[in-house]
């Protein structure tokens, strides 16, 4: 009755609170003379144009207005959005690390320009371009509320350039209206703005954002009027095909091959607010190799997604459940299945579809249909893959989603036991955001089904925060049944019912060396309710985090933990080593301190050691990165982590380390090297991934990417390849 109450109360919240008014806006233009995109506002309709001016500052403080001014205009044509913006500076000395496009925009000048065009709170195009003219695009979904809703893989055409004078630069900016989604006849979108001026050590916004709220959150916009109604989408039909040249050897399996693949995808705009992504044949060898980590843990890690096919909307079919314990959908499952060895290796897809974006201003849909290739040898039937989600608006920023999910096996191979035929999960999700995201929150209940198999299997979950200027926290509760599947989602433990919770409390001083710190305290219960609901996993941490006023991070914690073995355990991950028994309960306490140095500076690093007991033994680890950069054109980094586990015999010893130097070179706008070393002993594996990339033509590339593997206690090589690929982008 309790959680009943709780979850009405949280549900009817957004009614109880008083929407954010949009006191800001501006008018956009529209023209019909041309407009040359250079970086210098030279045509007299910049003249007439209307500016968001007034940025307030963000950081240090969120309570005067910025010192370096920012003024954006705006006009547009039948086909086009165009920007011009000037910012004032201190000198020349901007931050420009690399002249890629899509650079992390934390550690750098630049400018970055937000545009719901649904006006829903939720969704946003972002648009973003620094001194030298380098360019990244991103989609926001989730109304901003974390990292989780940046997605910086999405990509469209469109043009850019800045000048920069003695104490000012200019951009200018071309974006197709094709490259948005919006109602036909619209006349108004939410938009703002955020800059990193890192000469003044100073972060604003065009509509104010308090300091405890994300720099991109959609709760916080003002308003930008077009001047005439948005017409019909004319958006083209997009080709993307490619040619993929293969050579490499497998020297596990003693293996060669020699091949030419080709394939491509399709982007097809359905109205002015639906996207139809197809694919034949995908390749994705150009794809960054994943990070290496060390995991010292019982459970599975999950790794983000970065395959463009999988990104335009993503946000539809992989937001549903609970990230870290019950997501339903993780389309990293696409396409790598489980050999009858048990090993993990990559399973072919033929081909497949996506639609995605706005039926209508307030309903969603997301459908996506893959088939995977059947791999008898390795005992891997072919798949189809299938997800079908709606997400409906309610309240000011809040949503109601549903979705069905199915994987479904072809010809019945006698090798394919009948339990693994099918599988299907269906489910409804509650997301809250209130309308100035003091409270954001999830409720959700998903129920699978397999082959004679459908009773119980539920997953249910409920998650509430509250993020206020000086206070905060959350609760988190999950439900898992043991009989629960979702094949294409991530559910790294079932048979539990956990309860995590947080409180903190912030800081903002006004005067000295520090800019803002908190103290937290996190606590996490997992009970089993296959074991009468025995608590077996808990978890505790006191933590102080500071931020200085020259953006240097300080942070300390302490941590309590208590873990119940049901399953013998070596945390050491050593071949051959004694295992910890099941049925054993551990009790032990760590100490960990970090710091981080300001990125601004030519060299940076952070350090992170922490040391305690360990099950019944001792851990002492040392993790963090070095940054060395020669700008714009040259970054040198090195990622390290070193642990050091102390057991009693009979148990393991072990000295795990990772270690990932890489080398990133931008001769240009459009010429890219990179370089990544990574050695961990933990994985017996020592990789490297060497990538160079000629952007010839918008969107359209030349990959070389040269892999190579080797086993780390005998350095004999693993596997070894060399790839050629070329990819077009072509309007039809």
């Amino acid at each position: 009755m309790l959680k009943l109450r709780l979850v009405l109360a949280l549900a009817i919240s957004p009614l109880l609170l008083t929407a954010q008014s949009n006191e800001k806006s501006f008018t956009v233009k529209y023209i019909t003379q041309p407009i040359t995109v250079d970086g210098v506002l030279d045509e007299s309709v910049w003249e007439t144009a209307e500016s968001a001016h007034g940025f307030q500052q963000y950081f240090p403080t969120d309570s005067i207005l910025a010192e370096q001014k920012t003024e954006i205009k705006m006009l547009f044509d039948d086909t086009t959005l165009y920007i011009g913006i000037r910012q004032e500076a201190e000198g020349r000395d901007y931050i420009t690390p690399s002249l890629r496009r899509d650079y992390r925009a934390g550690n750098s000048d630049n400018i970055t320009l937000l545009f719901d065009t649904f006006n829903d709170g939720t969704n946003a195009f972002l648009f973003g371009i620094n001194p030298l003219g380098v360019r990244r695009e991103a989609l926001i979904s989730g109304g901003g509320n974390d990292l989780r809703g940046f997605t910086t893989s999405w990509d469209v055409k469109w043009r850019g350039e800045s000048k920069i004078h003695d104490n000012y630069y200019i951009s200018e900016m071309a974006i197709p209206l094709t490259s948005f989604k919006f109602r036909e006849g619209e006349t108004k979108w939410r938009f703002n703005s955020y800059r990193f001026d890192l000469q003044s050590n100073e972060r604003s916004n065009w509509t104010k954002i308090p300091q405890n709220q994300w720099v991109f959150n959609l709760a916080f916009m003002g308003d930008m009027h077009f001047e005439k109604p948005l017409g019909k989408s004319r958006t083209p039909l997009a080709l993307i095909p490619y040619i993929n040249g293969i050579s490499g050897r497998d020297f596990e399996n003693d293996i060669s091959e020699n091949n030419v693949k080709i394939g491509g995808d399709a982007k097809v705009a359905i109205g002015n607010g639906m996207n139809l992504d197809i694919t034949l044949n995908p390749d994705f060898s150009q794809v960054e190799v994943d990070n290496f980590i060390t995991n010292l843990t019982r459970f599975e890690v999950s790794l983000p997604e970065r395959r463009q096919f999988f990104i335009d909307n993503s946000d539809l079919f992989s937001s549903f459940g609970g990230g870290r314990d019950a997501n339903p959908f993780f389309s990293r499952r696409i396409g790598i299945a489980k050999d009858a060895d048990d090993n993990t290796i990559e399973n072919k897809i033929i081909g497949g579809v996506r639609l995605s974006g706005k039926l209508n201003n307030n309903l969603r849909l997301g459908f996506l249909n893959i088939q995977t290739e059947e791999d008898e040898a390795n005992e891997i039937a072919s798949n189809n893959n299938m997800m079908l989600a709606l997400q409906q608006k309610v309240f000011s920023r809040s949503n109601v989603s549903m979705f069905f999910i199915n994987r479904q096996s072809f010809d019945s191979p006698e090798f394919l036991d009948e339990s693994e035929e099918y599988n299907r999960v269906v489910g409804l999700d509650y997301n809250l955001a209130s309308a100035d995201n003091t409270w954001n929150g999830k409720f959700y209940g998903h129920k699978s089904f397999q082959p004679n198999d459908s009773e119980g299997n539920y997953s249910f979950g409920g998650f509430a925060n509250y993020n206020a200027k000086n206070y905060g926290g959350f609760l988190d509760i999950v439900y898992i049944d043991e009989e629960f599947e979702s094949d294409l989602g991530f559910i790294p433990r079932k048979d539990i019912f956990k309860v995590a919770s947080s409180l903190n409390r912030n800081f903002w001083p006004q005067n000295g060396a520090l800019n803002s710190h908190s103290i937290s305290l996190f606590s996490v219960y997992t009970w089993r309710p296959q074991l009468d609901y025995q608590n077996t996993d808990y978890f505790y941490n006191l933590s102080w985090e500071a931020m200085f006023n020259n953006l240097s991070e300080f942070s300390a914690e302490l941590e309590h933990r208590f873990i119940y073995l049901t399953e013998e355990f070596d945390p050491t991950g050593k071949d051959g080593a004694i295992p910890l028994p099941e049925n054993n309960g551990y009790y032990f306490t760590s100490a960990e301190l970090e710091y981080q140095s300001d990125r601004r500076k030519t060299l940076s690093f952070s350090v992170e050691p922490s040391y305690g007991e360990f099950f019944n033994g001792k851990r002492f680890s040392l993790e963090g990165d070095m940054m060395l950069r020669f700008q714009p054109k040259v970054n040198l980094s090195m990622m390290f982590n070193y642990d050091h586990i102390d057991l009693p015999a009979p148990y393991a010893r072990a000295d795990i380390w990772l270690l990932a130097p890489r080398v990133d070179i931008t001769f240009s706008k459009s010429i890219f090297w990179s370089t990544l070393v990574q050695y961990s002993n933990q994985r017996d594996n020592l990789g490297f991934n060497s990538r160079l990339q000629w952007r010839f033509a918008p969107l359209s590339d030349l990959f070389l990417v040269y892999n190579d593997n080797y086993f780390v206690n005998t350095f004999m090589p693993r596997n070894r390849s060399i790839n050629l690929k070329l990819t077009y982008w072509l309007n039809i």
